[in-house]
């Protein structure tokens, strides 16, 4: 083989590892973007952008296993406001009754970039059940909101009035709030030991504490799973190193 010819060789194989290696990072700015993510959507969902001043974009890193991503932020004015909920939902965690659930694994290893002193600002699931085994979050559809607050920075607080304190439930510790939302009722499980930025454990076990404690039927649907951010004012940018959840029945 001449050495032009290995030249050329070179350069071809060089110019595939180039493309194989190529990273899926895109970025979407619009107010109710989305893309798919693998088995995930992300979305920006900039639902009380009105409320301040700001601008959000989020990015997907990777799917190469579960998803990667992150999102940054500057937000201002009406600090008791939630901007916007930048989120990954499954595609294919949903459509299942909670009596049904054998188990709902999930991994959520994430941390903060960067961060402006004086932030305000949640990291949380958001989980949405209703009687249809369909419908979408934040809808006619919706019965239950479950949060689980991961992160809550700057004294912020969810929805309705503390019921709980000290609860616990898959091996961490919870304060557990409760309030109605037009017609769904939000129940949401805030960490009392700070930020929970290595979380590994099976919803379900949620779900039963909330059928034996909080009176949600059984036969509730799981309709979404979405993680995310929600920032009220400052500014940040958060990434997701890892992300999985599934649903076994």
């Amino acid at each position: 083989m001449s050495i032009i010819m290995l030249q050329h060789l070179v350069l071809a194989v060089s110019c595939i590892g180039a493309v194989v290696a190529a990273p899926t990072a895109q970025t979407i700015a619009g107010p109710f973007d989305c893309i798919p993510a693998g088995s995930f959507t992300l979305c920006q969902n900039l639902w009380g952008r009105a409320s301040g001043v700001g601008n959000q974009n989020s990015t997907l890193i990777s799917t190469a296993s579960g998803v990667s991503w992150s999102t940054a932020y500057t937000w201002a004015n009406r600090p008791n406001n939630v901007k916007s909920y930048a989120n990954v939902e499954s595609t294919i965690a949903k459509g299942v009754q909670l009596q049904n659930v054998k188990s709902a694994p999930t991994t959520w290893d994430w941390h903060y970039d960067t961060q402006s002193s004086g932030i305000r600002a949640d990291v949380a699931y958001d989980i949405w059940t209703g009687v249809p085994s369909s419908g979408t979050p934040a809808s006619s559809a919706s019965s239950f909101e479950i949060m689980i607050w991961l992160s809550g920075k700057g004294g912020i607080q969810p929805v309705g009035s503390q019921i709980q304190s000290n609860v616990n439930v898959a091996g961490h510790t919870w304060n557990l709030w409760r309030g109605p939302n037009s017609n769904w009722q939000v129940l949401s499980f805030v960490s009392t030991t700070g930020d929970i930025t290595n979380f590994n454990v099976d919803l379900n076990d949620f779900f039963k504490y909330i059928i034996d404690n909080q009176g949600v039927a059984p036969t509730q649907f799981v309709q979404s799973i979405q993680a995310g951010t929600e920032p009220f004012v400052g500014q940040a940018n958060l990434i997701t190193d890892s992300y999985n959840v599934a649903i076994n029945h």
